[in-house]
């Protein structure tokens, strides 16, 4: 084959840099949250497609409105790669029809779709309960689907191979790119941003070019490596037509099942099954009254001015006996809390499996009643240490109970700007023609993780939902009402893949860790125990600036923020 410059092709060049640019444009005035994402417009079609799906999503419509954009998209999707492949084409080989292209691309697009969906639901369910979890199952799963179709729509018979080497290398090298691009305009002021944009254009031309040459090139040989693993001959030796089985979107499927397979097989290995156990034993009044007293003899005691209330995340038991409740205070003034309430008597209850899948207004309630009781019964203000699911229900006390004798408040693994799709700082309203599709496709995938999990087949379907309607006013209304409160945030790097893209408040710490594994860590709960008996908290700076990296470069693949930053940035 006679070498063929990329820089010859310059129709796809401009296609490709004045699409990225456009986009960039036009969302720094209608969505500046959501201006990082402006390369995806003219990236390959697997990537490209996940930035179509998750904008249809994030609108959040009713069937009909879903179907109608859903129709524009694959037209418009269709056609833009139609062109690309096109202006891509070498010039020493015959192109492709225009029809026959333009006829391809619709097809594809519409398979992509069908098999992306599942991986968009899941981020869209991130941008409600933002946790890194489900993030860190998305994305893989993602480049999973989109690897067997990085040659999709390009050849004929796209959907009976396997894409060659070189056109998976160009799309990895393509999601590195634009990841890149995305943390780089992040602190860019207008003009510069649209200038990365331009430049992550030029990279998708190259994309383009190196994908359709490899694919064309192989079409032309005949023989390429992978396309030899499914050829068939004549016994005279004539070469047979291929089987017409749909290899790549099998592969893609194939991947995921595997994926999920994977995540079922964890869940038995690791023996996550939360075991409720019994009634702790409750001090008795003697030694509340004398913590309260703040008798010498107990340093603890004497240090800690106040009574704590934990608070642990979903899956969590109660209520045996807890190193971090030891090391925070002594057990007259550190109490565990329920999930299932407090019986007649004053004692929290024990819970098993379901009971963290509460409502965020019951939620709150049953927090609010329990620092209450705690406060009655020390005569101290109390301080609260709640990790992941128990920082929604934070921010719902605070909302519904703005009195609550609360003076500190230690974050650990903190849900950051929840319900995130149903607008910033405003409760969702229900859609005027039913239940929107996201939302319902959000309830099937609960269900199907819950199955997975040892929640049972329910899982978390309550508080999604309640997150869904409330979790936004909530957090916005807890920041209001708890300016009088002292905050921490301990956020765990993993977390920072769902972090809102921005400098992080003075009040944050960043530690090497999972979500949901802070409470426990002895490095954590000892930096809790500072922070509640007033001395000085600090964490490692490189973290936070590592954080807010990753913040930036994963914003790329995360749901579009239509407005600006949250109520995260501004502490």
């Amino acid at each position: 084959m006679p070498v063929e410059g990329f820089l010859r092709h310059r129709g796809l060049i401009a296609l490709a840099v004045a699409g990225a640019v456009v986009a960039a444009c036009l969302l720094g005035v209608v969505a500046p949250g959501a201006r990082t994402l402006a390369p995806q417009m003219t990236a390959l079609p697997p990537l490209a497609i996940t930035y179509d799906l998750r904008w249809l999503f994030g609108n959040n419509r009713p069937w009909e409105g879903f179907a109608l954009t859903y129709a524009c998209l694959v037209i418009a999707r269709a056609a833009i790669s139609a062109v690309a492949i096109r202006l891509a084409w070498p010039t020493y080989l015959t192109a492709p029809r225009w029809g026959a292209v333009f006829v391809r691309c619709i097809v594809f697009t519409l398979v992509a779709s069908v098999l992306l969906s599942p991986v968009i639901t899941l981020l869209f369910g991130v941008s409600l309960l933002p946790f890194s979890w489900p993030y860190l199952a998305a994305l893989p799963a993602m480049l999973l689907i989109v690897i067997p179709l990085a040659h999709g729509g390009i050849a004929g018979g796209w959907w009976r191979t396997l894409p060659p080497a070189r056109a998976v290398g160009w799309l990895l090298a393509s999601f590195v790119v634009l990841s890149i691009a995305a943390a780089v305009m992040v602190g860019l002021p207008a003009p510069a941003a649209v200038a990365v944009a331009g430049l992550a254009g030029l990279a998708n031309a190259r994309a383009w070019y190196g994908v359709v040459r490899a694919v064309a090139m192989e079409g032309a040989a005949g023989n390429g490596s992978w396309a030899r693993l499914w050829r068939r001959r004549e016994p005279g030796g004539r070469p047979r037509r291929a089987l017409p089985a749909p290899i790549s979107p099998l592969a893609a499927l194939t991947a995921f099942a595997l994926l999920v397979g994977v995540t079922r097989l964890l869940f038995v290995v690791a023996g996550t099954t939360p075991i409720p156990g019994g009634p702790g034993i409750l001090p008795t009044k003697a030694a509340i009254l004398a913590a309260s007293s703040g008798q010498p003899g107990d340093s603890q005691a004497d240090r800690l001015t106040s009574a704590v209330l934990v608070i642990p995340g979903f899956g969590s038991s109660c209520c045996s006996a807890s190193q971090s409740r030891d090391l925070i205070g002594p057990a007259a003034l550190v109490r565990p809390f329920s999930y299932a309430g407090l019986d007649t008597a004053g004692r929290p209850l024990p819970y098993g499996l379901d009971a963290t899948d509460l409502p965020l207004p019951l939620l709150g309630d049953r927090i609010a009643q329990q620092v209450w009781r705690l406060h009655e019964e020390t005569g101290r203000p109390v301080d609260i240490v709640a990790e992941s699911e128990g920082t929604l229900g934070v921010y719902a006390m605070l909302a519904e109970h703005p009195g609550v004798p609360v003076r500190s408040v230690v974050l650990l693994s903190p849900i950051v700007d929840p319900g995130q799709a149903g607008g910033q700082g405003q409760a969702q309203e229900p859609s005027p023609g039913g239940d929107a599709v996201s939302n319902e496709a959000l309830t099937e995938i609960v269900r199907m993780a819950g199955a997975l999990s040892p929640f049972g087949a329910s899982g978390a379907q309550q508080l999604i939902g309640s997150v869904r309607a409330d979790g936004a006013a909530y957090a916005a209304a807890a920041v209001r009402n708890g300016q009088r409160i002292r905050w921490l945030a301990v956020i765990p790097l993993a977390d920072a893949v769902t972090l809102p893209v921005c400098d992080l408040p003075g009040n944050v710490v960043v530690v090497p860790a999972l979500h949901g594994s802070l409470l426990g860590d002895f490095a954590v709960d000892k930096m809790a125990r500072r922070f509640l008996t007033d001395e000085q908290v600090a964490g490692a700076p490189q973290m936070k600036d590592t954080a807010e990296v990753i913040a930036a470069a994963a914003a790329a693949w995360r749901m579009p923020v239509i407005s600006g930053p949250g109520l995260a940035c501004t502490g």
